[in-house]
């Protein structure tokens, strides 16, 4: 098959691109703007993009188009396609049709820890042997990639609540049909197309009805709103979480510079003490759900305990980058106040005596607006410096329902902390350098380009050794 991608520098459209080119199909592709790591990814791959989407680019033969889900009616490319009738169909549906048809699938939901969840996931059956395919959010350091084609019966996916395209508004995941299924946490987000967490909760209540009786439900215990989407369940349910009173819990987490310690146990009886190199508590929950799912499949423990003392992590996920102008420099995906919360809390656990500075973007289509007014103020406040990037498009929201820069800037300098808002993106390098020093944590929150200096920043970096 010849498949054209537009919007194929997005991390799940690239991901997916890759994988079906492993799988022997020829791929390539359009979109606005590319940048790493999936410009990297598409191009180590060998998979032309086009930049700026141009209907003279349908002239060339393909069978199908995969329309991603950032694209609208009013694309010159996406007009042409529906007056000219040029088969088109959209992510999920091509994942469905190439991937879970044919394999046991493994899908990872919730708000926040979805790549890292599925890329441990990833990770524990490959050393287990099993060779899984896998599509992950994000490049995971053990592969060096965002996919693998497997050879074995295992089909590893995070699965989005996002919609699918502009002509199916269904949530991707709804496309995946779990064998097993992890539900890390729900919280509000894509304001976009969501109205409020009540439809959010629902549309995960539909996921649960696609899971046959045989299959496993791993639900987060300490999470309310996860809690009341699965009494809903048709099949088995498991909850992990820090409560002793569920199926899977931890206890006496230690921290020792990135890595972090843990007890785990499982209906009461201590099982062991697992080693992970990711900081955090919420790193330990995404592994009591990795070790869940991978029990259930039959996976011995002295394989998964290999597994976790192994595993890399995800790029962009508090990914140590090295020094800026004497200060150590780490990038994280974190884009919504919880997100920011945990990575910010764990930056002040890791380095205690270090003064914490947070390059923060407001890009998504839930923070440009100003539902979380006051949550990412909150977030933002355990930094002990901030920068805050110009809104991303901000004509797409009436004045009155966008975040206020100001408004946030204001009340951290009340709590007598430093914050700046940038006027624009240019401001960056500059700024940077200004308020930089030695000693200083500097981490960028962002899941976008920094309006295309998140390349710029990191050619400046100078290398230091990594943490341990």
């Amino acid at each position: 098959m010849r498949y054209y991608f537009l919007g194929i520098a997005g991390t799940a459209m690239a991901s997916l691109a890759v994988l079906l080119k492993l799988k022997g199909h020829e791929i390539w592709g359009t979109d606005q703007a590319i940048y790493p790591p999936m410009s990297d990814f598409l191009r180590d791959h060998k998979i032309q993009v086009n930049e700026g989407y141009d209907k003279r680019h349908l002239q060339e033969p393909l069978d199908e188009v995969v329309i991603g889900n950032s694209l609208s009616r009013g694309n010159d490319e996406i007009e042409e396609i529906l007056t000219k009738r040029i088969p088109f169909t959209s992510l999920p549906k091509l994942i469905h049709d190439e991937f879970i048809k044919n394999h046991h699938n493994i899908v990872t939901t919730g708000t926040h820890g979805k790549t890292s969840t599925t890329a441990l996931l990833s990770w524990i059956f490959e050393v287990a042997g099993l060779s899984p395919t896998f599509l992950i959010g994000g490049v995971a350091k053990n592969f060096s990639s965002s996919i693998k084609y497997g050879t074995g019966k295992y089909f590893i996916i995070e699965g989005d609540e996002y919609d699918s395209a502009f002509f199916d508004k269904r949530p991707k995941f709804l496309h995946y049909f779990p064998g097993h299924l992890i539900i890390n946490n729900i919280e509000f987000d894509h304001a976009d197309i969501y109205p409020d967490l009540d439809t959010i909760k629902g549309e995960f209540k539909k996921l649960l009805k696609l899971i046959p009786a045989n299959g496993l439900i791993v639900a987060n215990g300490n999470d309310d709103a996860v809690k009341e989407v699965v009494q809903s369940k048709h099949s088995r349910l498991q909850l992990f979480g820090s409560n002793d009173d569920w199926d899977w819990s931890y206890r006496s987490i230690k921290m020792n510079g990135m890595k972090t310690q843990f007890d785990l146990i499982h209906k009461g009886e201590t099982i062991d003490n697992f080693l992970i190199s990711q900081p955090g508590e919420h790193q330990v929950q995404n592994a009591v759900a990795a070790i869940a799912v991978a029990r259930d499949i039959g996976i011995e423990w002295h394989i998964i305990k290999r597994a976790l003392g192994s595993f890399k992590g995800v790029k962009r996920r508090l990914e140590f980058w090295g020094k800026l102008h004497g200060a150590l420099v780490f990038d994280d995906f974190a884009h919504h106040p919880t997100s920011v919360k945990k990575t910010l809390h764990v930056l002040k656990q890791v380095f205690p005596d270090h003064r914490i500075v947070a390059l923060f973007e407001p890009r998504t289509n839930t923070m440009v607006q100003n539902f979380f007014q006051e949550e990412l103020t909150q977030a933002l406040s355990l930094a002990d410096g901030v920068l805050i990037a110009p809104l991303h498009r901000p004509e797409r929201i009436p004045s009155e329902k966008r975040l206020s820069i100001p408004k946030i800037v204001q009340a951290l300098e009340e709590k007598k902390i430093f914050a700046n808002a940038l006027d624009s993106y240019f401001q960056i390098p500059k700024l940077l350098s200004e308020v930089l020093r030695e000693k200083d944590v500097l981490v960028l929150l962002t899941n976008g380009s920094l309006g295309g200096y998140y390349s710029t920043v990191k050619a400046t970096i100078q290398s230091y050794p990594d943490f341990g």
